[in-house]
């Protein structure tokens, strides 16, 4: 059979097309490459038992033997109506290498997406950059622009800060710019938007306050991805500050700057503690009175509002940095205030007065401005806040919660 048959073929035939990045691409939308795809999905499933799959620019899938995009591709039917594969996590890279940008569209009712737009814009707000309080608050509310409509809801929403592509999370505050020198192309592979930034320093540093500031920012990036309503992601490695030495392509090294070094979950123990207690907090469901929601699940049916500094008036300008929320979880007698500071000064907040919260109604859960273990703390023992304004201090977050019921009404949880 010709060529074309298998492969995206470009101009008059004679080239193969290139949409991934890596050589020629086969086009999967043929029956006989259909079938292949599919019988191996089955097989890793039934014979392997692999409960879930993540497609590398999964947009190709979408592209017919000309490279043309394909409002209803057949393979992707295929893997949506396949009885074996029912149940199993189908998750996509919604774009290609050729620029076909598929987030929030991708085609199949049970696939979920990589939301690369949530990643850019929660690495440009840590960061500092100007116009991006509006995109920051769009990405915490599950991305509505991509998600609120017929055909797709947050929970198909796969928000991350980092991934196996790019810099790690420790990488992301130590480095401006890439160093895959060792990959041997000069250092021009990789990515080159990777928004990111050193802290002061390039690379690593014995100087207190910078590795005081990376810690504030690396968890910073942890609360707001574990805390947005949609599915959170994190790369291995991240919760002990695994680092590859700045280089954002590292897929052909089998040494250091891939492998994990165990003894980093001591070095870094405070954010292995962060991450634990704040992962733990956000899946349990013992908030909810019939203990069948989470906290991101309550946090998505809450009546909400923005502040600023002051409240009920959020700057959405450009150059704003900061912003804060409040989520009331109204039959939980719970709300939750956010308080998001990505200015390098300190700035003080106001907060709610609640009726019958009494004189000292918010307690703190977070303040990443403290050290560890005041950092995050045990719900049950957060300590109460003496007033109604609070100091966030810079490139931190805060978040309060105040309980309106009677004591223990919150449960056992962490």
């Amino acid at each position: 059979m010709a060529n074309d048959a298998y492969y995206i073929l470009e101009g008059d035939g004679s080239d193969y097309a290139n949409y991934s990045g890596t050589g020629n691409t086969l086009n999967a939308n043929h029956p006989v490459t259909r079938r292949m795809i599919v019988d191996s999905l089955r097989y890793w499933v039934k014979e392997m038992h692999i409960d879930g799959f993540r497609f590398d620019l999964a947009s190709i899938l979408a592209r017919d033997s000309a490279g043309r995009v394909l409002p209803n591709p057949p393979v992707l039917w295929d893997i949506e109506s396949d009885p074996a594969l029912a149940g199993t996590k189908m998750i996509a890279e919604a774009w290609d290498a050729a620029g076909l940008y598929q987030v929030g569209s991708f085609v199949g009712d049970s696939w979920r997406e990589w939301n690369g737009k949530f990643r850019d814009d929660v690495r440009a707000f840590v960061r500092g950059d100007e116009r991006t309080v509006k995109a920051l608050a769009d990405g915490l509310l599950g991305s509505p622009d991509l998600y609120s409509h017929k055909r797709r809801e947050a929970e198909q929403s796969v928000h991350f800060a980092t991934c196996h592509d790019g810099f790690t999370l420790n990488d992301l505050v130590s480095y401006n710019g890439k160093h895959n020198e060792a990959n041997g192309e000069d250092n021009r592979d990789g990515g080159n938007d990777n928004r990111s930034w050193n802290c002061g320093v390039e690379g690593p540093t014995d100087d207190r306050a910078i590795e005081s500031l990376r810690n504030r920012q690396v968890k910073f990036f942890f609360t707001l991805t574990l805390m947005a309503i949609g599915l959170p992601m994190i790369l291995m490695g991240d919760e002990v500050r695994r680092s590859q030495q700045g280089n954002n392509n590292s897929y052909c090294h089998d040494n250091e700057t891939n492998w994990l070094d165990w003894t980093l979950s001591e070095k870094h123990a405070d954010v292995h503690r962060f991450v634990s207690l704040l992962n733990a907090r956000r899946a349990t469901r013992n908030l909810d009175p019939n203990g069948t929601l989470t906290l991101a699940e309550l946090l998505q049916s809450a009546q909400r509002e923005w502040h600023g500094t002051r409240l009920h008036q959020p700057d959405w300008s450009d150059c704003s940095h900061s912003l804060a929320l409040s989520a009331e979880l109204t039959y939980q007698g719970l709300i939750i205030h956010w308080i998001l500071n990505a200015y390098w000064e300190p700035l003080d907040f106001e907060l709610p007065r609640l009726d019958g919260g009494g004189e000292r109604p918010w307690r703190r859960w977070i303040d990443t401005t403290l050290d560890s273990p005041e950092d995050i703390v045990d719900w049950r023992a957060a300590a109460g806040v003496p007033s109604f304004t609070y100091r966030a201090g810079p490139r931190s977050v805060v978040m309060l919660y105040a309980d309106l019921k009677e004591p223990g009404v919150l449960g056992e949880g962490v």
